[in-house]
């Protein structure tokens, strides 16, 4: 199991603890100011784009020294996990309100509002995670023509998710300040600036997934569907086999390539039961 797990789930998934979710948690004054800094403060994408830049130029022993530094610092404040549609499901299957807010990433990169991330909270009505956003900067938060945050039924973001699937949009949950959890989203790694730090920039800004995909070759018909959505690189195709193919170094285990396999040729393996994959939790080499 990933780190936060042993941390922060007493040996087992530490994202279904419902315990990380607590309100409360909200009632530390000093996490509610992060979270407000948080939104005010994220980096724009030309600023963050520069950073990598002399990151990616530095020597080898300087890089892994800062990417070090920089992973310690996060998994302590705003670190996030891929999670598959299953276990997001139990998420909200006990969670009490959920809120579909503006995506500060998208926000950053396109200069838009699109809606992809949800806040999740125990408390009813949106709960407090809920009115520490809808009390921010509305041009910031909300954007300047929206209507703030958006209560939804349950059955509703899952379905919603369902469908980002099929567009390639990977399920994470984050924390706000270790080990509260706040928000899910839906990241592709052209637009989310967590997803591209860790791919891109081989800068772990999460932990993969507890499973690993695996195609079914008696089943697979080469379609190439799930090359399309796969964000990470993991999926090719075998002109010799006519069938596709997952390098499990590389996956992360999000499952979304299942989605749009027609053949139902893709299954989730338990990580730590794939010897390529079973100690591989961060992006690239061991950290």
């Amino acid at each position: 199991m990933c780190e936060f797990c042993m941390k922060h789930g007493e040996g087992k998934k530490w994202y279904l603890e419902a315990k990380n979710y607590s309100e409360d948690l909200l009632s530390d004054m000093r996490r509610v100011k992060f979270i407000r800094e948080f939104f005010k403060e994220i980096p724009t994408t030309a600023e963050m784009n520069k950073g990598f830049a002399s990151l990616d130029k530095a020597p080898g022993f300087v890089r892994r020294a800062m990417t070090r530094r920089i992973v310690r610092k996060y998994q302590k404040i705003h670190f996030g996990q891929v999670v598959p549609i299953e276990e997001i499901e139990q998420i909200l299957g006990f969670v009490n309100s959920i809120v579909r807010v503006a995506c500060i990433c998208r926000y950053q990169t396109l200069g838009k509002e699109k809606r992809y991330c949800y806040g999740v909270s125990m408390g009813p009505n949106g709960g407090r995670f809920g009115e520490i956003i809808q009390d921010m900067d509305k041009s910031f938060a909300s954007g300047p023509h929206s209507w703030g945050v958006e209560i939804v039924a349950k059955a509703e973001a899952l379905a919603s998710m369902k469908e980002y699937e099929k567009e390639g949009l990977c399920h994470t949950v984050w924390i706000f300040q270790a080990p509260f959890i706040g928000g899910i989203c839906n990241c592709d790694r052209s637009d989310c600036l967590a997803l591209k730090t860790s791919v891109t920039h081989n800068v772990p800004m999460m932990f993969r997934a507890e499973y690993v995909a695996e195609i079914q070759h008696n089943l697979c018909s080469g379609c190439r569907n799930c090359m399309r959505v796969c964000q990470f690189g993991a999926l090719a195709y075998s002109a010799a086999t006519k069938t596709a193919f997952i390098d499990q170094k590389h996956c992360y285990g999000c499952g979304i390539c299942r989605s749009v396999c027609t053949k139902d040729a893709i299954v989730l393996k338990d990580r730590v039961q794939v010897p390529d994959a079973a100690r591989r939790w961060l992006a690239g080499a061991m950290i």
